[in-house]
């Protein structure tokens, strides 16, 4: 598989709090966001057919989203929590999924924008709103290490709402 399509689905995390005097690493999902990510779920059960691989940002809105989300799939990965998303900018984004695993044929990113917004843009040229919740999903045409801005496809983007 090193060299057959790719997809990647990048999800921005659901509504977060600001709860006063929490570090923002910290900050959980408020309410709307513990109805969305359940709804993001859903969206990509729909849509996506497995995913393979994903990595997610370290801040507690972030792995909330994943573990809402997730308990609507079939089947899903644990996930990878890589720091260097926090914050991520394009470029760092883009040295992620080129380390994604050969084996992996669908793989998520979960993080924050404007890195997520920025990331899908650098890879497709197009720039779809990446509200709370967002997904995006791209079709690569070469394996992850070949990864390239321009190199992939916007195939779908939803912004799913519980």
């Amino acid at each position: 598989m090193a060299d057959a399509s790719r997809r990647l689905v990048v999800v921005r995390h659901a509504k977060s709090a600001w709860p006063k005097g929490v570090p923002d690493a910290q900050r959980p999902l408020n309410e709307r966001g513990r109805r969305d990510a359940p709804a993001a779920g859903r969206w990509l059960r729909r849509h996506v057919e497995h995913i393979d691989a994903v990595r997610c940002s370290p801040a507690v809105r972030t792995r909330q989203t994943w573990e809402l989300l997730s308990a609507m799939l079939d089947t899903a990965p644990d996930p990878v929590c890589d720091a260097r998303l926090y914050g991520a900018a394009a470029d760092m984004l883009l040295t992620i999924v080129r380390e994604l695993p050969d084996d992996a044929g669908c793989a998520m990113l979960i993080g924050h924008n404007p890195g997520m917004a920025d990331i899908v843009t650098l890879l497709t040229g197009e720039s779809p709103k990446m509200r709370t919740s967002a997904i995006a999903v791209l079709r690569l045409a070469m394996g992850w290490k070949k990864a390239s801005p321009g190199g992939a496809a916007l195939v779908a983007h939803a912004t799913p709402r519980g």
